[in-house]
């Protein structure tokens, strides 16, 4: 199922009310068919634990999901270079990556990517190198996003701005803001933008007037630890502030607090998930992950799967 609003339709495929890290989205318009941030991954410790075989099981469809709409896109995106956002081009189960589902996810597309030089910090240039080195030669076309604009028949796609991974000054880095436009309909996809925490972030969506806004939440389950807690509570107020003034498909960091429903204001903020949009109930399986292993122990050949230092094969998940 998907969301259709009268030129725009979004299919989510994957994101954490799906069982993984990602905010990959299908978007198709009479004119094109994108693609935002191709990426799944799992957190490699939560709670002290590595991923249930649950996780990695939902890694494994949401990658299948994004392998088939790849397939029909025109335009895929990356928004920043953190692993859930793109697909690296190593084997890892985590990612459920290698090179051949990186050559395969992008052949033949035109990227749109965030610059891999400019307003970057030393990790994600490190990333954003090996990748260009790797899909340069398959992708039809490469575009930094910052400086391009894409038009196809009546839609439009281009950057609306730069905003922090969080607050100003992130060590993160930034991430992109695209707007898609198509016949006065307008989408805003705003992803790791943390609420908004940004208030120059902030402003610049609703600047852009959105009929609908795809946004990245505060990270509840980091506050007072490695975010302040004054900005995960402005992310937070942000978030609601957007809720009350336009359609907003929230999520990500967000939904791995188990309780994060109960942090929204009652009757102040109707949030949709990407799960909500396809009928399903929240598949919180990160936030929830202490508890899968306590109602679900995963068997010794798991367990020895996780431990071993290279991980060739898949794990065992049946």
């Amino acid at each position: 199922m998907a969301l259709r609003l009268r030129h725009i339709r979004l299919v989510p495929l994957a994101e954490e009310s799906l069982g993984v890290r990602s905010m990959a989205l299908f978007v198709e318009t009479p004119d094109v068919r994108v693609l935002f941030d191709a990426g799944v991954s799992l957190a490699p410790r939560r709670y002290g634990l590595s991923p249930h075989p649950s996780e990695f099981k939902a890694a494994r469809e949401a990658r299948k999901r994004i392998l088939e709409y790849a397939r029909r896109a025109d335009v895929i995106t990356v928004s920043h270079y953190h692993r859930d956002h793109y697909t690296p081009g190593y084997t890892s189960w985590y990612e459920w990556s290698s090179p051949e589902v990186q050559e395969e996810t992008y052949s033949g597309k035109i990227l749109l990517i965030k610059h891999p030089t400019e307003n970057i910090n030393f990790n994600q240039r490190r990333r954003a190198a090996a990748f260009l080195k790797a899909v340069s030669s398959v992708a039809e076309k490469v575009l930094y996003a910052e400086e391009s604009v894409v038009t196809f028949g009546e839609t439009k796609i281009k950057t609306l701005g730069l905003s922090p991974h969080g607050a100003e000054g992130s060590k993160l880095g930034f991430t992109v803001i695209f707007l898609l436009e198509t016949k006065g309909e307008k989408l805003v996809f705003a992803p790791d933008v943390q609420g908004p925490i940004s208030e120059r972030t902030l402003s610049l969506i609703r600047s852009s007037n959105p009929t609908i806004a795809v946004v990245g939440g505060p990270p509840l389950y980091l506050a007072g630890n490695k975010v302040p807690k004054e900005n995960v509570e402005r992310g937070l107020e942000n978030l609601v502030k957007l809720a009350r003034e336009i359609t907003l498909i929230a999520g990500h960091h967000l939904l791995r607090d188990p309780d994060w429903r109960c942090r929204i204001p009652p009757g102040e903020a109707r949030l949709v998930t990407y799960a909500s949009l396809l009928n399903r109930e929240d598949l919180l399986l990160e936030a929830y992950r202490r508890e899968l292993y306590e109602y679900s122990p995963p068997s010794d050949e798991f367990k020895k799967w996780v431990n071993q230092r290279t991980r060739e094969e898949p794990p065992p998940l049946e």
